[in-house]
């Protein structure tokens, strides 16, 4: 017997024997795969002056455009989330997890190399969004994968804790992004950070991905893959024969994921674009918020083990509902109202990050649980979560930007009557 074929025979005891193991193949790799997602976000201004052409009459158009870039990803990111969870399912979540980290390492090179549009045209944003489209394959079946992965190898009483760690992982590679634009935009001047600084932490993340991989070679499968090429789901069974669990998905995410994008990655740019706040301050709150919001990620989920998984959902939706407009147009350019109002969202959030995975991979069976996951879910972040920087821009280029607040608010009421008819699954047991 192949090593591999022991470690799908025992999936089922991975969870009481490696749960460490398995915690750190799982985050490290997924922390790597956001590090090189947000990068993006945070040198969206330096890369929209480099890579688009300037427009005389507003300012505002190239960073139109590369937020259009941003979305643009995001809509690669159901059809990984579909591709790749249909790999997990059919070959195990190792595999795909193995596929994913690769993938983002090489469009991540790409971002890092892309030309100037002052050297070679239009050739430089076609550049970009190629890479754009293969992060955004990458991250879509990351999740899908590593969802799956995380909460399959909880112990009993532990799948919201060990969900919590998708985010932990996954602001921990934030953090890492938004500390590296920040250190760098303190440290180099405007011409070196428009000329090459943009750069580097792309080239980095290619780096990082390399360990990313070498990490995951040590990983135990979770899931015992069916042997007969005949048994093993189609790419389209989840969404054939489970047509309620997928748009359960999509009504649990879209309040999340808007709200997730919002504080996460557009906070910052959208604090700039109605205040006065610097771009070194903005960057740095958004820095100090992301590290105080991993740290509550597994409290959120241990409650969650307690409590159930609706009254979490709950305090995040109505409370976002309810909050969102006050606390945006709270923002008045000083840099304490920013850090305030960033982490009062965190706390809030982390009522639907703690948990999202746990509660994703509770919807679905386990022999089509990655793919299940992944494509309603990708396919609701790339609607909501990827298009939240655009709108708020271009409610600001029309002159309206007061709508933003409104809109995180609508989307975030809607979701929270989802959770209110939500099935209780905490204390379900999980099939593997």
């Amino acid at each position: 017997m192949t090593q591999h074929d022991q470690q799908v025979t025992d999936a089922s005891p991975v969870p009481e024997r490696r749960p460490i193991r398995q915690l750190l193949a799982a985050s490290v790799g997924n922390a790597v795969e956001w590090y090189d997602w947000y990068a993006y976000t945070f040198l969206a201004t330096y890369i929209a002056g480099q890579v688009f052409p300037k427009s005389a009459d507003n300012s505002l158009v190239p960073l139109l455009s590369t937020f259009a870039v941003f979305a643009v990803g995001f809509f690669m990111r159901p059809v990984g989330g579909l591709l790749m969870g249909a790999v997990a399912d059919r070959r195990g979540r190792r595999a795909a997890l193995t596929v994913t980290i690769l993938l983002m390492g090489g469009s991540s090179l790409l971002v890092g190399l892309t030309p100037t549009y002052a050297s070679v045209g239009v050739l430089a944003p076609v550049v970009l969004v190629a890479a754009r489209l293969l992060q955004g394959l990458s991250v879509g079946g990351e999740f899908a994968a590593s969802t799956t992965f995380l909460v399959e190898s909880a112990g009993p009483g532990r799948r919201g804790l060990f969900s919590s760690f998708q985010y932990v992982s996954t602001s921990a590679g934030q953090l890492a992004a938004s500390g590296i634009a920040a250190l760098l935009v303190a440290t180099l001047s405007e011409g070196q950070m428009d000329g090459w600084g943009w750069r580097l932490p792309f080239l980095l993340g290619a780096v990082l991905s390399l360990v990313g991989f070498w990490i995951r070679q040590g990983a135990y499968e979770t899931h015992r893959a069916p042997a007969e090429q005949a048994e093993r789901p189609r790419l389209f069974d989840a969404l054939r024969h489970h047509p309620r669990q997928s748009l359960l998905i999509c009504g649990i995410t879209a309040g999340g994921t808007i709200a997730y994008y919002t504080w996460t990655s557009y906070l910052p740019t959208y604090a700039e674009l109605n205040t006065d706040i610097s771009k070194s301050q903005a960057l740095l709150a958004g820095t100090l918020s992301l590290a105080f919001f991993a740290l509550l990620q597994p409290v959120g989920g241990l409650l969650s083990d307690r409590l159930g998984r609706r009254p979490p959902l709950l305090f995040f939706g109505v409370g976002f509902a309810v909050l969102s407009v006050p606390l945006l147009k709270s923002l008045n350019g000083s840099f304490g109202s920013l850090l305030l109002v960033s982490c009062a969202g965190m706390v809030l959030l982390t009522g639907f990050t703690s948990i999202s995975a746990a509660v994703n991979a509770e919807v679905f069976p386990a022999r089509v649980r990655a793919a299940g996951i992944g494509f309603p879910y990708s396919l609701t972040v790339a609607l909501f979560g990827g298009t939240a920087p655009y709108v708020g821009t271009l409610f600001k280029e029309i002159g309206r930007p007061g709508l933003f607040p409104w809109y995180v608010a609508v989307v975030c009421l809607a979701s929270s009557v989802v959770y209110l008819r939500l099935p209780e699954t905490a204390h379900k047991k999980l099939e593997r």
